[in-house]
């Protein structure tokens, strides 16, 4: 069990979140599930203080529609719900395919699978395990790699579309060069990858992230498309 975290005592601010009924696809029965009209993050400092029932021991984002590498992790609820999770002593894994429209959910489980055994023994006090996946069938995966975070360059965003009440952007990043060891390079060259974060940087720490190797990892590889999907605000489907 998690070790409870001190309240800090409140000069009185209030928050109210909408509750909505549905079940994810695939939950088992039995499973208690919410959901709820608000950030990521904020859901789960909720749930740290027992908002939908006992103080979970472990919180498990994603998977996100899209990679959340590099600076990208500043601006992903994804990373945030599981940042927000390591903040309140939660042992914490953030995961993301990169693909808007996934195709190979079994290569996002056999890696996932990996990941969230080595939370579960190492429990990392105040840092996150941040996952991203290529979207490419296992026989292809070439294994998963401990990386740093990709350093970004400038990044341009659009407003593609308006509608009553939420607003849709577009980004990509520019002129783009990303080093070897990286988590953008490492993705785009079939590698899924490992990161700890604590605030938005990786993190060199013992035990070193897990990592794997296939025999996909020998073989003359092409570079893997990696799409970043789209950034929503809460309550608009």
């Amino acid at each position: 069990m998690s070790t409870p975290v001190p309240r800090p005592r409140s000069s009185g601010t209030r928050a109210t979140l909408e509750l909505t009924t549905g079940r994810p696809p695939g939950l088992a029965e039995g499973v208690r599930s919410f959901g709820v009209r608000a950030a990521p993050a904020l859901i789960v400092f909720a749930a740290s203080y027992s908002a939908f029932g006992d103080r979970p021991d472990l919180v498990l984002s994603g998977a996100n529609l899209g990679a959340n590498t590099g600076h990208a992790t500043l601006h992903s609820g994804t990373v945030g719900a599981a940042l927000s999770a390591a903040t309140q002593g939660i042992p914490a894994l953030a995961a993301s395919v990169a693909s808007a429209d996934p195709q190979h959910w079994d290569t996002v489980t056999d890696v996932c699978r990996v990941a969230l055994d080595w939370v579960v023994r190492h429990s990392p006090e105040g840092r996150v395990l941040n996952i991203n996946v290529p979207d490419i069938p296992p026989d292809q995966l070439r294994g998963l790699r401990k990386a740093r975070l990709a350093a970004f360059g400038a990044v341009q965003a659009t407003v593609k579309e308006r509608g009553e009440g939420w607003v849709h952007l577009a980004y990509e990043e520019l002129d783009a060069k990303h080093e070897p060891d990286t988590d953008a390079y490492l993705l785009m060259h079939g590698w899924a990858t490992s990161s700890l974060l604590r605030t938005p940087m990786h993190d060199v720490a013992d035990p070193a992230p897990p990592e794997f190797t296939t025999d996909a990892a020998d073989r003359d590889q092409h570079e893997v498309a990696v799409s970043r999907g789209r950034t929503m605000s809460t309550g608009t489907g």
